[in-house]
């Protein structure tokens, strides 16, 4: 039976999704983002660490979906997103 995880969006991740949609102005676009964002529920841990984690000691994943890195932190039962960031950009903490 496969681990079911709850997918949680930070407000930054929200924004970062708005602001994609107004960016590029395609609605179904930011569905197939956010379907990928919500596949996470399950094998969340298959993605792999960010590079920025030597520098920040932190322990964020990323999904790559087109242009975009989706980065997010699985604690617990929980993925959170912290934010959905241009591919060409490097997370600042």
């Amino acid at each position: 039976m496969k681990k079911r995880y709850e997918v949680n969006l930070t407000e930054h991740a929200q924004d970062d999704l708005e602001h994609i949609y107004y960016y590029i102005a395609a609605g179904n676009f930011v569905l197939q983002l956010e379907k990928k964002i919500y596949s996470l529920n399950t094998f969340s841990e298959r993605h792999p660490l960010i590079p920025e984690n030597e520098f920040f000691g932190t322990d964020y994943r990323h999904l790559v979906y087109k242009k975009y890195r989706i980065i997010y932190r699985v604690i617990g039962d929980a993925v959170f997103i912290l934010r959905i960031i241009h591919g060409a950009r490097m997370l600042m903490n």
